[in-house]
């Protein structure tokens, strides 16, 4: 269960990790809480950060600038430990997350969980194993997304299908509410939800895992309830059990 009172603080050193990830870095982060610290680590005159400077407003991730006092160095490294070491003794944070492929954290993800916290790590295969050994967990990060391409790309398939069938003449007939981007989150969020036998997960519990990856409300689309919202998407269908508590599954 997603301990969503739990305020968790993700760390990313820009210059060794794919901005690609960060969507399901968040969604994997959901397992401990609340993403409320949203931080990316580097120099950001480099236009190798461009990718990241583009979606820093989008998710809610403050920029730490760090320049490069030596040619082939930068401080990114030890910034990023003084600042987690500060959140670590103000105690207000239960869990870190950290987006690196730098054997460097190393220290960092022991010192944490010598503190009693989970710490995730997130970075290519490539990472030393050092650092992913250090973590409580470590995650693959170019492994989530090709399975996110993977999910996206069937998601999109169903709802063009659907939505072909379910218009007149065959032709397609959207109504504009959901569109791919508000598509992949829900789907995203379903399939990090745990989910029961059948495959219903609690339409509660997807809400707030879509509520960690962004700013996210039904109002924002036109419904007043997340349940209305669900119920208008191809291939989703929602359940009541004998307590009143909703509950939402993807139909394949």
């Amino acid at each position: 269960m997603t301990q969503h009172n739990n305020n968790i603080a993700l760390l990313i050193d820009s210059d060794n990790a794919s901005h690609n990830g960060i969507d399901p870095v968040l969604t994997a982060l959901a397992e401990l809480g609340t993403v409320n610290i949203r931080r990316a680590y580097g120099n950001w005159t480099k236009t190798a950060l461009k990718g990241w400077e583009r979606i820093l407003h989008k998710y809610g991730i403050e920029p730490q600038q760090q320049f490069d006092m030596t040619k082939g160095k930068n401080a990114t490294d030890m910034k990023m430990t003084i600042d987690a070491m500060d959140l670590l003794f103000r105690g207000n944070v239960t869990g870190f997350g950290i987006m690196s492929s730098d054997s460097d954290f190393m220290p960092l993800a022991m010192r944490i969980r010598q503190e009693g916290l989970p710490v995730y790590g997130f970075g290519s295969a490539k990472t030393p194993e050092a650092f992913k050994q250090a973590c409580s967990r470590f995650i693959d990060v170019d492994a989530l997304i090709e399975v996110d391409k993977r999910n996206r790309s069937g998601a999109k398939s169903d709802v063009k299908t659907a939505a072909k069938a379910e218009a007149p003449g065959g032709t397609s007939d959207s109504s504009g509410k959901v569109d791919d981007e508000l598509l992949n989150l829900l789907i995203d969020a379903y399939q990090a939800t745990k989910r029961d036998a059948e495959g219903y997960a609690s339409l509660s519990e997807v809400g707030k895992i879509a509520g960690n990856r962004s700013s996210f409300d039904v109002r924002n689309y036109g419904f007043a309830r997340l349940s209305e919202m669900f119920e208008s998407v191809p291939n989703f269908q929602t359940k009541r059990d004998e307590h009143g508590h909703l509950f939402v599954k993807r139909l394949r």
